[in-house]
């Protein structure tokens, strides 16, 4: 029996190894980056951004359907598994706002800030539980990549409408109408604070999957500028976010987002307090070697959060009966 990676989510469909044929199957190119690891097990060749791209190209194929999925190379690939895991973690929060059922289909409106030329949140929400998305970014470039995946596969179409961002320091303002009602938003921040903590991160990465040193690492394991830097790095990002926030508190219900660095939670977690959230939970969540932490907040009361309930998520079932 296949060995699980036991720290995705119960519903990840990458629990157990990756089925290298049927990966092949779909994405021929994917063979030549086929190679027996220190163990003699055949595994991907994970220090080449090249492999790394294909081998998620035929996870998003194989695992949910959607074939088409191309970009630049210098645009960040997204580990599928890792990605999806967040989304299943937002819909078990949603089902504890909701009696234990996560609310699936038109039901849900969820926004994505920072969306990425990868689209790959909208993606999987998309496939997963059919939920509707916005999804934002400073980057046009990467907007107009992005809606090439929608129009190339037809599940995503009608689904997911993107917007471009035109102030970097905004999250919310400029996207999201005042009285426009969304139910949840995600957001995976840039961490690093310059270019040059981004590199050096590269570096890391490359060190640790090879055991050498590179100087010059390729541009894919860095992702646009955009997509990995921001001024004052991830926490100054999430406290712009959580400012926001504040005053979308009755257009949202849960907002969310990752914290790459647990250094950070506890500041974050001072933050929402201080902008009185009603409710703030930090959810565990980790990939392999990786730990990393979903932190959500809600300014709800409890009767506001069960006529929201029951006014959105529950309104269909309800006239059916």
């Amino acid at each position: 029996m296949p060995k699980q990676k036991t720290r995705l989510h119960p519903r990840n469909k990458n629990r157990e190894r990756y089925d290298l044929e049927a990966l092949v199957a779909v994405k021929p190119a994917l063979a030549e980056f086929v190679k027996p690891n220190k163990h003699g097990e055949d595994s991907v060749v994970f220090s080449n951004p090249k492999a790394v791209k294909l081998l998620n190209q035929a996870l998003l194929h194989h695992y949910y359907g959607v074939a088409h999925w191309e970009f630049p190379d210098e645009y960040l690939t997204p580990p599928i598994p890792g990605r999806a895991d967040y989304l299943h973690h937002v819909a078990d929060l949603l089902a504890g706002s909701n009696f234990g059922r996560i609310p699936e289909g038109d039901l849900i409106t969820c926004y994505d800030i920072g969306v990425g030329a990868n689209c790959i949140y909208p993606i999987l929400g998309v496939v997963e539980y059919g939920w509707n998305f916005i999804g934002s970014d400073i980057n046009q470039a990467s907007i107009d990549i992005a809606n090439k995946h929608i129009e190339a596969n037809e599940i995503l179409q009608g689904k997911i409408e993107l917007e471009f961002q035109e102030n970097s320091k905004d999250a919310f303002f400029g996207v999201i109408a005042r009285d426009e009602i969304i139910d949840i938003s995600i957001c995976n921040p840039p961490f690093h604070a310059s270019k040059a903590d981004a590199v050096a991160g590269t570096k890391r990465k490359i060190k640790n999957l090879t055991g050498e040193d590179n100087e010059t690492p390729i541009q894919n394991f860095g992702g646009v500028h955009q997509e990995l830097v921001c001024l004052g790095g991830e926490l100054s990002f999430i406290t712009n976010m959580i400012r926001e926030s504040a005053r979308y508190g009755g257009n949202c219900f849960w907002f969310t987002t990752l914290v790459s660095k647990q250094s950070n939670v506890r500041a974050i977690q001072k933050i929402i307090k201080k902008h009185e959230a009603t409710e703030l939970k930090v959810i565990p969540m980790g990939t392999g070697n990786k730990s990393t932490r979903l932190v959500a907040w809600s300014f709800l009361t409890k009767e506001e959060q069960h006529e929201w309930s029951a006014n959105r998520w529950n309104k269909k079932s309800e006239a059916e009966e």
